[in-house]
C-alpha cells in the first residue's frame, strides 16, 4: 500500500471507532457496566494514538485493534448478554444464552497478530514455531487475567447487577473456561490465516 492510502485507512478506522464510542455513550444500559467494559478499549486506543508517530503498527494490527474496541463499546452499551442481534440469534436458533460474549472472546484471539508484531519488532524473536507458541501463550495468559479481573470485580461489587453484567456468565458455571478456550481458538486460527498477510504488510509498510 502507498503511504497516502495507508494513512487514509488509519484515519477512517479512527473515525469509525470514535463514532461507535460516542454512540455507545448515548443512554447505555448502565454507565457503570459501560465503564467496566469500555475502559480497557479506551486505554488501548489512547496508547495507539499517542505512539502512532514513533511506533506505527501495520494496518492489519490497527484493523484488529479497531474491531476489539468496537466489540467492547457495543458490549458496554447493551451489556454483553443483551446485544440485540445475538438475542435474535438466540431466539431464532433456540440457544440457551446470548453468545455475543463468546463471539467477542473468539475475535479477541485476533489480538495475537498485534502481539506477534510487537514481539517481532521489539524482541530478538524470529518468525517460526517458537514465535507461534509464545504469542499463543501470551494471548491465553491475557484472557485468563481478564477472567480473574472479572472475578475480583464480582467480589468487590458484592455480586450486584453491574457485577453480574460484567461477569456475563448467564448461569453457565464453565463460562470462564469457554471464554479462554474460544480466545485460544481465535488466536490459533488468526495466526494460521493471517501471518503471511502480516509478514507482507510488515515488509511493505514498515520495511521489516
Amino acid at each position: 500500500m502507498k503511504g497516502k492510502s495507508v494513512k487514509t485507512i488509519h484515519v477512517l478506522l479512527l473515525l469509525v471507532v470514535i463514532t461507535v464510542l460516542i454512540w455507545s455513550l448515548i443512554k447505555p444500559a448502565s454507565f457503570m457496566s459501560w465503564t467496566l467494559e469500555a475502559t480497557p478499549a479506551i486505554i488501548i486506543l489512547i496508547i495507539a494514538i499517542l505512539t502512532f508517530k514513533k511506533f506505527r503498527l501495520t494496518t492489519l494490527s490497527y484493523v484488529i485493534i479497531s474491531i476489539m474496541a468496537i466489540l467492547m463499546f457495543v458490549g458496554g452499551h447493551y451489556t454483553y448478554s443483551k446485544v440485540p442481534l445475538f438475542n435474535w440469534i438466540k431466539d431464532t436458533f433456540d440457544f440457551k444464552r446470548n453468545h455475543y460474549d463468546r463471539f467477542g472472546h473468539f475475535l479477541k484471539g485476533m489480538s495475537g497478530i498485534v502481539i506477534r508484531e510487537l514481539l517481532l519488532r521489539k524482541t530478538p524473536l524470529k518468525k517460526g514455531k517458537w514465535l507461534f507458541w509464545i504469542v499463543t501463550s501470551i494471548t491465553l495468559a491475557i484472557s485468563a487475567m481478564y477472567e480473574i479481573i472479572e472475578w475480583i470485580s464480582f467480589i468487590i461489587l458484592q455480586g450486584g447487577k453491574t457485577a453480574k453484567n460484567f461477569l456475563g456468565n448467564q448461569g453457565d458455571i464453565w463460562d470462564a473456561q469457554w471464554d479462554m478456550v474460544l480466545t485460544l481458538a481465535g488466536t490459533i486460527i488468526s495466526l494460521l490465516l493471517l501471518s503471511k498477510l502480516h509478514n507482507k504488510l510488515l515488509r511493505k509498510e514498515l520495511g521489516k
